[in-house]
Formats: structure tokens, C-alpha cells, sequence
């Protein structure tokens, strides 16, 4: 009763704020986690690669993607039992400081001992900061509030990623290591500022109970059929956009991210007004289309018009999906909510890449983003499941 008198009274007045002092500060920790990972995420390999060979770089990237599943996974417990700014703070500390001594050693085992210790770090910031980030938003502006937050850490991704691989010409590795550390590591300063609740209302959801229950599953599953096709995108269009064509990959690696943040918001706006489970489906629909659409390498309009659909139907399956999640958990269950949700992201877009490298060696690049755009369609199934469920408990 109290819930709905609150509700009530909430709606007949002003729409809660969105941006307050503490979400402010926790865009600093954001800001430096995205920057210090996505600076090095090009470097690293490339200097693996200098020093040990292509297998060398292989190693480094898979030690890092499986540390930060793995830590992810394992940080909900940790919130729990230390609470927000500590575990925030070790994954900020664990992300930076190893940076400081990659250089030190051009061994194979060393650089992919560093990668897992700021995989391990990277999970941690990423799943408790996205828990706690979602206790600083008010639920009748989440998607609106998610949205930025996607902006927030997005921005820095797309600058890091291209400035890392720059820098490393023009200055060394080193130079670039001490920067993706700092980065990391000035951003603890912002974390004593950040509220330090583990919610108590409602029951706690494990990460394994979460995998068991269908409410937040569905949407995890059909995000992952989506990411699966964005980690293929970002590693292989490059192989399969024409060698004379750089003008026109440029302009597709920069129209997918623009489209996918502009959707994000757009999504986030809509689902505060109208319900975000209704989202789900159409975004995975239009991701897939695009997909399908990129099976036409040669012909441009079809790659630019089919990376500008995927960014759509990602950017909305994004939102949606995260925000569909939260809404169905007790803030104690925001944890877990990120953790799946980051698993699906990353587990996606891993597994997107390497089973397209195999199917396209044996199929060829266009019949194998056909495949691939037919393989996410399946995911419709579960989305059309979850909307089903969820318009027969209104």
C-alpha cells in the first residue's frame, strides 16, 4: 500500500531528477574504467603479437574477456559481503596497477597474467558499478538514465580504442601503459563520494538462481543473440568490406556506434513512458535485418544501410533489456541482474567472433552473415515468450 501511495504522489508531481551528486561521481569511475580498458585493449595485443607471435596476442585477449566473465560472474558475492565502494575500488585498483608493469617482461605468460588480473578488475568495476549506478536511478527515469549512462562510457570506448594504437607509434608502449594505469587509478578518488548501501529490501537473488529464473533469462538470451552478431561486426567487417573501399568501412565503423547511442536514448526515453519489454522484439528484429543486410559486401548502401540497422536494433535491445531486468528484481538483486547481463554481453560477442571465423572459413563471409542473421532470429522465440508473459501479468 505504501508503494502505491508513493507511486501516486510521485506522478502527481515533477518527474524525479536524474543527474544528482552522486551519480555525477560515479561518471568518474565510469569515465575511468572505460578509458583505461579500451586504451589498451588494441595495445595489448599488439604488443604481445611484437613479442611472441600472433598465437601471443591471441592468448592476451582471451585471458582478458575470460577474467572479466569470470569476475563478473563472482562479483555479486563480493558486493554483498563488502559492499559496493571496496569491491568498486579493488576493480579499479586491479584494472590500473598491473599496466604498470606489463612492459617488464615481453613473456607470453607474463602479459597474459596482466591481462587476467585487469579482466579480473575490469568485471568487478563493470558489475558492481553498474548495480550500485542503478540504485542512483530513479526506476520512473531507469531507461532514461541507463541510456546516459551508455553514453558516458561509450564515449570514452570510441575515443580510447583508435588513440591507443596511435599513441603506441608515436610514443612506445610504455608511455601508453602508464596512461591506461592512471586512468584506472585516479578514478578511485571518486569512490569514498559514492553511497555505500548493499539493499536489504527483498530477497537476494544469486548469480545461479538468476540463471534459473525465465523472467530474467529471456531477456539475457535475446541480448546475447545481439551482441553475438556486434562482436562478428567490429572484427570482421574489416576482412570483408573491399581492400579499396577504406572510405567507405570508416564511414560504416562510425555509423554503427552513432546509430546505436542515438536508439539507446530514443529506447530509453520510450520504455520510461510506454513500457520497455515492448522493445525487446522489434530491436531484435531490426539487428537481425541489419545483419542480413551486411551479407552484401559489395554493395555499399547495403553495408552503411545494414551497420545503421544493427546499431538501431542494438542500441533498443541494449536499453530495453537491462531495463526490463532491473525492473523485475528487488534493489538486492541488482547485482545479479548485471552480472548476467554483462555475461550475456561478453560471452555474445566472444563467442559471435570465433564461431564466425570458423563458419566463414568454410562458407564464405556472405553466406555466413546470412547464417548468422538467421541464427539471432531464433532468439525471437524467447522475446516473443517474455512479451507474452509480461502483457498477460498487466
Amino acid at each position: 500500500m505504501t508503494r502505491i501511495i508513493n507511486s501516486q504522489a510521485q506522478g502527481a508531481g515533477s518527474r524525479p531528477p536524474l543527474v544528482t551528486r552522486p551519480l555525477l561521481l560515479r561518471f568518474v569511475s565510469v569515465v575511468g574504467a572505460s578509458t583505461s580498458f579500451y586504451l589498451l585493449l588494441s595495445v595489448v595485443p599488439l604488443y604481445a603479437e611484437a613479442r611472441g607471435g600472433s598465437d601471443a596476442a591471441g592468448l592476451a585477449t582471451g585471458a582478458l574477456m575470460l577474467a572479466t566473465v569470470g569476475g563478473g560472474l563472482a562479483t555479486p558475492r563480493f558486493v554483498t559481503r563488502f559492499g559496493y565502494r571496496l569491491t568498486l575500488v579493488t576493480g579499479l585498483a586491479l584494472l590500473g596497477a598491473p599496466t604498470l608493469v606489463l612492459t617488464a617482461s615481453g613473456s607470453t605468460v607474463w602479459i597474459a597474467a596482466v591481462c587476467g588480473v585487469r579482466g579480473l578488475g575490469f568485471g568487478f568495476a563493470v558489475v558492481a558499478g553498474g548495480a550500485l549506478t542503478a540504485s542512483l536511478i530513479p526506476p520512473e527515469r531507469r531507461g532514461e538514465g541507463l541510456a546516459l549512462v551508455g553514453i558516458v562510457s561509450g564515449v570514452p570506448s570510441l575515443v580510447a580504442l583508435p588513440l591507443g594504437v596511435w599513441l603506441v607509434a608515436h610514443v612506445g608502449y610504455a608511455p601508453v601503459c602508464i596512461a591506461g594505469a592512471l586512468a584506472a587509478l585516479a578514478a578511485i578518488v571518486s569512490v569514498p563520494g559514492l553511497p555505500d548501501r548493499e539493499p536489504t529490501s527483498g530477497r537476494s537473488i544469486g548469480v545461479l538462481a538468476g540463471f534459473r529464473t525465465a523472467a530474467l533469462l529471456r531477456p539475457a538470451v535475446v541480448f546475447s543473440a545481439t551482441t553475438l552478431a556486434a562482436g562478428i561486426i567490429v572484427t570482421f567487417l574489416p576482412l570483408v568490406v573491399p581492400s579499396d573501399s577504406a572510405r567507405l568501412l570508416a564511414v560504416a565503423l562510425f555509423v554503427q556506434p552513432a546509430a546505436s547511442t542515438v536508439a539507446r536514448w530514443v529506447a530509453g526515453w520510450h520504455g520510461d513512458r510506454h513500457g520497455p519489454a515492448g522493445l525487446v522484439l522489434p530491436g531484435l528484429a531490426v539487428s537481425a535485418a541489419g545483419t542480413l543486410l551486411i551479407s552484401l559486401p559489395h554493395s555499399p548502401v547495403a553495408v552503411v544501410v545494414g551497420v545503421a540497422l544493427f546499431g538501431v536494433g542494438f542500441g533498443v535491445t541494449q536499453n530495453a533489456t537491462l531495463t526490463v531486468m532491473y525492473a523485475r528484481v528487488p534493489a538486492s538483486g541488482y547485482g545479479t541482474v548485471s552480472a548476467l547481463w554483462n555475461f550475456a554481453y561478453d560471452a555474445g560477442m566472444g563467442v559471435g567472433a570465433l564461431g564466425f571465423g570458423v563458419l566463414a572459413g568454410r562458407t564464405g563471409y556472405s553466406l555466413a552473415f546470412t547464417l548468422t542473421a538467421a541464427l539471432m532470429l531464433t532468439a525471437l522465440a524467447p522475446a516473443w515468450r517474455d512479451r507474452a508473459t509480461t502483457c498477460s501479468r498487466r
